[in-house]
């Protein structure tokens, strides 16, 4: 398995404007070594699981031709 790095690149995008809108305004008066080591720590863990929740969503799709045909629950009609 390979690591899509423009997905890559769009989870940590996603990470830091978490961190950049909620976290660190939050924990700006308190950043120290240990702050730092836990908000890395916080920040690899939540772009991994970004990460994940999109490759197992887009593959499903590609995998299951639902982009192409445009199957969703949500827009199928009752004719």
């Amino acid at each position: 398995m390979t690591i899509d790095r423009l997905r890559l690149a769009e989870s940590a995008t996603e990470t830091a404007l978490v961190f950049g809108a909620v976290v660190l305004p939050a924990a700006a008066r308190m950043i120290g070594p240990g702050l730092l080591a836990v908000l890395g720590t916080m920040a690899v863990i939540l772009t991994s699981g970004v990460y994940a929740l999109h490759a197992v969503t887009f593959d499903c799709f590609r995998i299951t031709g639902q982009r192409a045909e445009r199957i969703f629950a949500s827009t199928k009609g009752e004719d």
